[in-house]
């Protein structure tokens, strides 16, 4: 089953994390590295006070134009970032990345379209995008407020399948797919010249990951991918940007291989799942931020998965 296909669960859970919603923040621009600023999404579920706030985004800049990494979460956002861009470099918006096709990173992108830019994704997403699933998602996100009227899916210009090497104004942009793990369509993007990766919902820094029905062996095997690269800064999917690559990475990778170890014997014993959750000893990650909302739920679905794998 496609990890899109638990948009009821996701929306559920959104609206219970939204009970007592952040409210909405100015994008403020971090700069970390010669060639990219940040902007950082809130540590909550979206909400119509917030915008849909929750996700990161990148601005990478290159001799004669700009790129954004992911799109954020409602055209409200992006027109506002688009006006802090101008205030950053007057280069104009040459191309959006995505580095996966879920809601919080993509309601943004109709503004970015009109703006000019390119955009680009992995091309499994063209399932998604056409499902049923993603247009009720998005009527959803319409009726709670999450983004206005008339907000609209929008398809890539360009679909990849592979390593990708693309030369925008003498800088190097590698984009890596590292799916299916968190979705089908995962996309990591790799500067070398900055030592920067930019890991998309692969890695969650300072909060339990959302796991859904994720495939999370292959989930674990892409972050030991990306270990490899010599990275001096990450920027995850949600939370602050890191310098400290491997400990992060390992966090999220430690994380979904507890998981896996722990939901798989008991799947193999036939053990109920009330009683192995119980019985699990979670200290290592229970001061995590949303590990009271997000952790039964993904130990449920990790649960069902180990299930599956060992039929």
């Amino acid at each position: 089953m496609s990890p899109h296909s638990l948009a009821a669960p996701l929306l559920a859970l959104a609206l219970l994390i939204g009970a007592a919603p952040a409210q909405a923040a100015p994008l403020t621009p971090q700069r970390l590295s010669p060639h990219v600023w940040m902007f950082e999404g809130l540590s909550a579920a979206g909400s119509r006070e917030n915008r849909n706030n929750i996700s990161n985004a990148g601005l990478i800049e290159t001799a004669d134009s700009l790129v954004l990494v992911d799109a954020l979460g409602s055209p409200a956002l992006a027109r506002e970032l688009l006006q802090v861009i101008k205030t950053l470099s007057p280069k104009p918006l040459s191309h959006v990345i995505l580095t996966h096709y879920h809601a919080d990173h993509i309601y943004g992108l109709q503004e970015f379209k009109k703006a000019g830019a390119r955009i680009i994704a992995h091309q499994a997403a063209r399932e998604y995008l056409n499902s049923e699933t993603a247009a009720q998602r998005l009527q959803a996100s319409i009726a709670e407020g999450l983004v206005e009227p008339g907000t609209t899916l929008v398809a890539a210009d360009q679909w990849v399948d592979r390593d990708t090497r693309l030369s925008l104004g003498g800088l190097e942009i590698q984009l890596i797919p590292v799916g299916p793990a968190h979705t089908p369509e995962d996309l990591s993007v790799w500067l070398p010249a900055d030592k920067l990766l930019f890991a998309g919902d692969l890695v969650f820094r300072g909060r339990i990951p959302f796991v859904g029905q994720a495939d999370s062996r292959r989930w674990v095997a892409s972050l030991d991918r990306l270990l490899t690269r010599p990275a001096a800064v990450i920027v995850p999917g949600h939370g602050p940007a890191s310098t400290e690559a491997l400990q992060d990475l390992l966090l999220t990778r430690d994380y979904l291989a507890y998981l896996r170890a722990t939901m798989g014997r008991a799947a193999r014993e036939m053990t109920p799942f009330d009683e192995v959750y119980a019985a699990t000893d979670w200290s290592r990650y229970e001061a995590l931020p949303l590990f009271k909302l997000a952790n039964r739920m993904n130990a449920y679905n990790t649960y069902l998965l180990m299930e599956q794998e060992k039929d």
